[in-house]
């Protein structure tokens, strides 16, 4: 994913997970730093993470929450907000500040995992996930903390360094970011200087250069401070949206907001090459927002290349980058990943060749050799005395010490050579005599034909045996006899399995074989066993029930009206497209919470409205318990 998205720092909101759901593959990545801002007490909820490409940018501190109640891993417990100024960020909010900005408990609102700090040194980094509206009931605390952002932001401009804010931050600007502001303006009966003027918008825009403020600003936040970097470079793009509702499927129809943002302070306008939505990108209800900056930027009136200003001074960057340690916050010093590689690296590493010492002088190799003839000697002197055997068909040459020098020529003597036994390896133990396993006594197979067996169906074949006249066992006979017609057999057999359910046609019975239009069956006697009971004449039974078509429709009518007591009914048409439609449940509530309804399955059109005769939703509505399933 990160090679698809190409950028060199990624921040992610609303991760909706804990600490302990971290895994291998999202800390222990090749080249890349992690850091995670995660919900202390409620589970599954928020969550802010940053991911920074260590070839390109490295942080030099990293704080999590937005007024610094939170303790410090750097500084053993201690508060952000309470370190020293070289060790933390700063621009926290003052006592007067936070009383001014109505937070009852600031701790819990840093706690809730919404804010995510990373300094450089080029800039700091916020990564936020502003509360979202939830039907009014946490207007308060989402008020809260977007006015503490807007503190904070203001407090580290104050102190001179440049701010860049990224994130979720579920407010919009105008009516040119919601595609169903129009409406909401239209229900709630409100013109479009109140729609700008609700509390959250009203803030935001005074937040941003060149937002829209109606009357007078309010005290302290007299100035813009950050760009809109997307609105920068697409003033007059409509549509331009970053989230779309996925309960009613509004992505297809682009019925959205834009709620993502990247804003940067005005001293790093010049800075900026290109920003833009990524929408082509699925896999969310958001979509990503980009901003790329230039190589070089200007800075106190000279051009620098920006990839020296993202690490700390002192460090090379590009081939031989002096490895610094990462702040306490990263992911990859938390106790379960610390000291910890991955898979990948550790085969990609250059291998480390051990140089083997090598003798100096030609005495430390005689030496050496002297050791190793000297354990091989005591080696074979250890062994047990070899009887030699004589065997009249083993020669060998004898060594050149034996051999006979004639005046014409040499010539060279075969003597016997002793077969000599295997030698038996010492280091081996000899086998440990056992005693024979005791095998289990069998049971004689009088006392296994005199036990009785339980009474009862012993096997499919006498599920087709008729009974017996005296009650002896039918499973000593070796080849069961049957003899039965079409009727006997569907008396015996499930109603579901039946075969005349399986036999199309008229049937007919002729003797011992039924006969079909497609097929004969044919059930003969054989008697193998004298102890088996004689099985009765085709006459001397009683006779079996006729098979008829009227047995065939009444069975297939049966089996009909059991499949469509259990199965799903049919989805009925919509009235525009003539395409089935899909059904849906009441949350909202009231009287009609929980019921299922069936409507049109296609999406939302631009419009965010029902429409006719158009390839998008259509208005078909029809409750679920009013639709019987045969016709629209």
């Amino acid at each position: 994913m990160f090679d698809i998205l190409q950028s060199d720092i990624i921040v992610m909101q609303e991760l909706k997970i804990q600490r302990k759901d971290l895994r291998d593959d999202m800390v222990l990545l090749d080249g890349w730093d992690a850091y995670f801002s995660l919900p202390k007490h409620k589970k599954g909820y928020s969550g802010v993470g940053m991911f920074t490409r260590n070839s390109a940018c490295a942080p030099t501190r990293a704080e999590e929450g937005l007024l610094g109640f939170l303790p410090s891993p750097e500084a053993s417990g201690v508060l952000y907000r309470d370190m020293d100024e070289e060790e933390s960020i700063g621009g926290y909010p003052s006592a007067a500040q936070l009383e001014d900005l109505g937070v009852d408990d600031p701790t819990a609102l840093d706690a809730e995992g919404r804010c995510l700090i990373l300094e450089f040194p080029a800039f700091v980094l916020l990564g936020v996930y502003c509360p979202a509206n939830s039907n009014g009931q946490r207007d308060d605390f989402r008020h809260g903390f977007i006015r503490a952002l807007d503190c904070r932001v203001r407090n580290l401009t104050e102190l001179g360094k440049r701010v860049v804010l990224v994130g979720d931050l579920n407010v919009n600007r105008d009516e040119m970011d919601g595609a169903s502001a129009l409406d909401d303006r239209r229900k709630g009966n409100i013109s479009h200087e109140e729609y700008i003027s609700t509390p959250n918008r009203r803030i935001f825009n005074q937040l941003l250069i060149g937002g829209e403020v109606i009357g007078q600003r309010d005290e302290g936040r007299e100035v813009g401070l950050l760009l809109d970097t997307t609105r920068h470079f697409h003033p007059e793009r409509r549509g331009m949206y970053t989230h779309w509702e996925q309960k009613i499927n509004a992505r297809p129809g682009n019925f959205g907001s834009r709620i993502d943002f990247i804003l940067v302070c005005d001293a790093m306008r010049e800075w900026l090459k290109d920003a833009n939505t990524q929408d082509g990108l699925l896999g969310s209800d958001h979509c990503p927002v980009f901003v790329d900056f230039h190589d070089q930027v200007a800075l106190e009136h000279r051009q620098v290349q920006l990839l020296n200003l993202m690490h700390t001074v002192g460090t090379s960057i590009n081939d031989n980058r002096q490895t610094q340690l990462a702040p306490a916050l990263s992911a990859k010093r938390m106790q379960e990943f610390d000291k910890r590689r991955s898979i990948k690296s550790m085969f990609a590493g250059a291998s480390v060749k051990v140089v083997q010492p090598v003798a100096n002088t030609v005495r430390e190799q005689e030496i050496e050799q002297m050791d190793m003839q000297v354990e091989r000697l005591a080696e074979e002197t250890s062994l047990p005395p070899i009887t030699p055997v004589q065997s009249p068909g083993a020669f060998n040459l004898a060594p050149a010490g034996s051999r006979s020098t004639g005046s014409a020529q040499s010539q060279t003597s075969l003597q016997p050579v002793p077969q000599l036994k295997p030698i038996v390896n010492l280091k081996r133990k000899p086998p440990v005599e056992t005693s024979p396993r005791v095998m289990k006594r069998q049971k004689s197979s009088s006392a296994t034909q005199s036990h009785a067996r339980p009474s009862g169906q012993q096997s499919l074949r006498g599920f087709f045996r008729s009974a017996s006249g005296n009650g002896a066992s039918e499973d000593t006979t070796s080849a069961s006899t049957f003899g039965a017609s079409i009727g006997q057999i569907n008396n015996r057999l499930p109603l579901t399995i039946s075969i005349g359910e399986l036999t199309a046609g008229d049937c007919t019975s002729d003797g011992g074989a039924i006969q079909t239009n497609n097929s004969t069956l044919e059930a003969r006697a054989v008697s193998t066993a004298d102890t088996a009971s004689p099985v009765p004449a085709m006459s001397e039974r009683s006779p079996a029930p006729e098979a008829s078509p009227t047995n065939f429709e009444a069975r297939a009518a049966t089996h009909h009206s059991w499949n469509s007591l259990f199965s799903k009914p049919a989805a009925p048409l919509c009235e525009s497209h003539d395409e089935p439609c899909k059904s849906m449940q009441t949350k909202k509530k009231g009287s009609n919470q929980g019921r299922s309804f069936w409507m049109c399955a296609r999406p939302l059109g631009p419009s965010g409205q029902k429409e006719s005769g158009s390839e998008w939703r259509c208005g078909t509505f029809i409750w679920c318990s009013d639709w019987g399933g045969g016709k629209k």
